[in-house]
């Protein structure tokens, strides 16, 4: 079988079809979908995508019968326009552009007027009587071609007709006349002969050829490249390319040109949309050296024409179902459609677009979730910066927690704190953040760290509390003591203005313009429309009232995961904490030996010798529970009915302890012991891996006690708000539990403790006791777990750790280089690692079920607002996702296009 390389469209009929992207790219499918639907568009033809594929893989060449299939096409469209390229009598003019299956806008190039030579120029003229506009076509030409095809630079080219205005006393190209443009020509010529060592060439083929190879090259161009890589494009043959024959907007002041849109692209309202010039060719639209009319106009100044063109934009928008963005030109009255595809257009308009098609019936709800992408959503729900600002980027780092961020640099929480009290805005900068940092980042604007990942501490508390957040910055040297950092030989100080990206990781001097987010009305329609398609739920990470309630604000079903320890910091709180660390070691050997005790009477003893230190564990959880309590009331309250999951306390105890001299003076001062003692503590409680060290369950083994008092703290919490009148649903979650049995002893704590509160209170309320899977041995032997859990909650930012042998802290350092060497294709902290932690997941969930059919399963860690780990969680078979609060309505319409794909 012959490989068919070209596919011409014209004369009412194409070879191709709007089905046919891959292949003829979007520009090219569109436009012979056009010609079968009988839109007036220029003939022309199509050289496929794969031909761009074999031309990189065969090192610049054609691949065998390309250029026999050029000519026969070539013939075809002379046949249909009644011209031929070259002939000065009936000269057949082209314009040469790329078209990959996915819109790239400017990104590659384009060639006008193609065919023109010094013999052709003399032609037109005749033929129009228009030298003026011969000789104005004959230098965009020789600009373009020059340009684009031959690597002589347009501002050599700009000189030239910028001295020539100049000369003349005009302003704009269109005021220069015939004779003074023949002249810019004959300088074009002279021009181009010396930035390219040959004169300009004169047969049409060869410009088609040269023009072709310069599209086809276009596709590797650097700003291409980029784009591609920016909008996550992959897996594209490479760029079409279209040769059309030309219709010209610039014959006189019956022609124009312009652009439009079937429904505004910024605000989404349904209205036609868009701008044109008379007397001009399609870029003097977008140049900016004519300020262009609105489209209305046009029903002004040629009101057939209006008419016309409206008409065919309500035809391609019902024919497409979306929004179009269409070019067209007005040649001596006559109306040619020269390109139709699908608008780009904000968030906002994205929103209404969906919702208002849906209305009009022109889509389902199912399609209409899919023309808002989750970026799209994001971006509505944060403040972002001004896009036509200066960026003075200095760093790059980790695109942490998305916004935009403006404050003064400050180095400490106490200093965020105190600025925030005068009125300032700040920039929280920390090496790292701790849980100590809590109440500066709360004051913070923006926070920005040297060290840590997508899920370290900055990264998960700013994406809870809605901030923006930059980490991993590594080039950042931090001097806490100087009150400044470094980047290089730029060295910012305490009390200096930056601004943070949270989006593109992005840290810039200065203080940037931003733009507030902006809630219509159409946003709540559009999450209905998704909550309508999905079938997987979503929960948020809230642990307190305020966030529970924005995230419910946002659609929140129930919260996945509240975490305790945050509650530990705030107020006054901390303390009781920290005398508990103090005796914590006394208490567990009491426990110890009261266990290997044989009599009563030993244990009494044993208990009498441990009294004081008995007493002030006991007595800093009696302490707590007060406000455990009033915790999980106030959060319980907010969630008005909706089932909450807490989790128990997890992180190792070294970190509610000071690092530091100056604050472990004032706890011992605090406490009443000796600073002596607090330094020891924290040097006993170092661990080389805390990761992997004495946390979740293995705390709860070691100190029962703790895990009672958060038991009965919710407990007490879920029935004095059912007293209200209010439905409670608590879910108590074991955090690391590997085995069955370490799951079975936290349990049977549990269970007896709540046991003494039903019996107390003398009433009862229905809760629920499951486990966090993080250890990779809880997910092989889930069918054991799950013989003591009543729900599986994977922690998969702990999971891809322990599976992937990463700390999640530290490797941000070099997990770039594995995604750009593409030993992975992302962060696995960023996104699911879908072929080895998901395996995981998956094996879990199959074998939790297997033990028990109807078992609970969702996600709790950072990956629950991904969007493509929560497709993949809809495939598993999960109940819901949880995210934090500002992602959960990015996770509603995540998990509606997973139920759509």
């Amino acid at each position: 079988m012959i490989e068919k390389w070209v596919y011409f469209f014209g004369n009412g009929r194409a070879e191709g079809n709007a089905k046919m992207k891959a292949l003829l790219g979007g520009k090219g499918a569109n436009l012979a979908e056009m010609t079968n639907i009988g839109v007036p568009v220029p003939p022309g033809f199509t050289i496929a995508t794969k031909v761009c594929d074999e031309y990189y893989r065969n090192k610049g060449k054609w691949p065998k019968g390309l250029a026999e299939e050029i000519d026969k096409n070539t013939a075809k469209l002379e046949k249909a326009m009644g011209a031929r390229l070259g002939d000065p009598k009936k000269p057949l003019l082209v314009s040469v552009r790329s078209g990959a299956a996915v819109s790239m806008p400017g990104m590659m190039d384009t060639v006008l007027n193609l065919g023109l030579n010094d013999e052709v120029i003399e032609g037109i003229i005749k033929r129009t009587q228009n030298p003026r506009f011969a000789y104005d076509i004959y230098r965009r030409f020789i600009d373009m071609f020059g340009d684009v095809v031959m690597g002589c630079g347009h501002e050599h080219f700009e000189k030239v007709i910028h001295s020539a205005k100049e000369k003349a006393g005009v302003k704009v190209d269109n005021e220069l006349s015939a004779e003074q443009l023949k002249e810019v020509v004959e300088k074009y010529k002279t021009v181009y002969k010396k930035h390219v060592g040959e004169l300009f060439p004169q047969r049409g083929r060869d410009q088609l050829t040269h023009a072709i190879n310069a599209v086809i090259s276009s596709w590797m161009i650097g700003r291409a490249v980029t784009y591609r890589r920016l909008n996550n494009i992959t897996g594209l043959l490479g760029t079409a390319v279209n040769v059309q024959a030309m219709v010209f907007g610039n014959m006189g002041v019956d022609c124009g040109t312009g652009v439009c849109f079937t429904r505004n692209p910024s605000t989404g309202k349904k209205e036609f949309y868009g701008e044109f010039l008379m007397n001009a060719q399609g870029e003097d639209v977008v140049a900016g050296i004519r300020t262009p009319l609105p489209l209305k106009k046009l029903n002004k100044i040629m009101p057939p024409a209006y008419k016309k063109l409206t008409g065919l934009m309500t035809k391609l928008e019902k024919h497409y179902k979306d929004m179009q963005d269409m070019e067209f030109t007005i040649q001596q009255k006559k109306l040619y459609i020269l390109q139709t595809r699908t608008g780009k257009r904000t968030a906002e308009a994205a929103v209404k677009n969906a919702v208002d098609m849906v209305n009009e019936k022109l889509i389902p709800k199912k399609e209409a979730v899919m023309r808002v992408t989750p970026e799209q959503l994001d971006h509505l729900l944060h403040p972002h910066f001004d896009p036509k600002a200066r960026r003075d980027c200095f760093a790059k780092g980790l695109p942490a927690s998305p916004g935009a961020a403006v404050g003064q640099v400050v180095f400490s929480a106490e200093a965020a704190e105190a600025w925030r009290k005068k009125g300032k805005e700040v920039i929280l900068v920390r090496i790292e953040t701790s849980p100590e940092d809590i109440g500066g980042m709360d004051a913070a604007k923006g926070i920005l760290t040297a060290r840590g990942g997508m899920t370290s501490h900055a990264a998960v508390v700013a994406r809870g509390m809605g901030k923006c957040c930059v980490a991993g910055v590594g080039v950042l040297n931090i001097n806490y003591k100087a009150g400044k950092f470094n980047v290089g030989k730029l060295v910012i100080k305490e009390g200096d203005w930056i601004s943070l990206d949270g989006s593109t990781g992005e840290v810039m001097k200065g203080q940037l313009a931003t733009v507030e987010p902006t809630m219509s009305g159409d946003f709540g329609k559009f999450m209905k429309i998704c909550d309508d398609v999905r079938r997987l739920g979503v929960r948020t990470n809230a642990d307190t009232p305020e966030d529970s309630k924005r995230a419910r604000d946002f659609g929140a079903e129930g919260i996945g995961l509240c975490r305790t320890e945050h509650m530990f910091f705030e107020g006054g709180r901390i303390w009781p904490v920290r005398q508990m660390i103090l005796a914590a070691d006394d208490y567990a050997l009491m426990l110890s030996e009261i266990e290997a005790a044989e009599t009563q009477k030993e244990k009494k003893a044993i208990e009498k010798k441990y009294a004081a230190s008995k007493k002030q564990f006991e007595g800093a959880l009696r302490k707590l529970l007060p406000v455990q309590r009033s915790d999980f009331e106030g959060i319980f309250k907010a969630m008005k009915g909706l089932p909450v999951t807490i989790r128990l306390l997890d992180p190792p105890l070294h970190e509610f302890l000071p690092q530091d001299k100056v604050n472990q003076a004032e706890m011992a001062k605090r406490l009443g012991v000796r600073p002596a003692v607090v330094k020891a503590k924290v040097e006993q409680l170092h661990e080389f891996n805390p990761m992997l060290g004495h946390r979740g369950c293995r705390l709860a083994i070691t100190y029962p006690a703790i895990c009672r008092m958060q038991a009965r703290a919710i407990i007490e919490a879920a029935l004095n708000v059912r007293k209200t009148g209010m439905v409670v649903l608590p879910e108590i979650m074991v955090p690391l539990a590997g085995a069955v049995e370490e799951l079975k002893l936290v349990k049977d704590h549990i269970v007896d403790e709540i046991k003494k509160v039903f019996k107390e209170r003398k009433s009862k309320i229905k809760y629920m006791i499951g486990t966090m899977i993080e250890v990779p041995r809880a997910a092989l032997t889930a069918d054991e777990v799950a013989t003591e859990a009543e729900f599986f909650s994977f922690g998969t930012n702990d999971l891809t750790q322990m599976t992937m042998g990463f700390s999640r802290d530290d490797a941000g350092k070099f997990l770039k280089e594995y995604v750009n060497k593409k030993i992975y294709a992302a962060d696995p902290f960023q996104k699911l690692d879908q072929t080895g932690v998901g395996k995981l997941v998956e094996m879990g969930t199959k074998l939790g079920r297997k033990t028990k059919k109807k078992l609970k399963v969702g996600i709790c860690g950072e990956h629950g607002g991904e969007p493509e780990s929560i497709d993949f969680c809809h495939r598993v078979g999960m109940n819901y996702v949880s995210c934090s609060p500002f992602r959960v309505p990015i996770a509603r319409l995540a998990a509606a296009q997973a139920a759509v794909r």
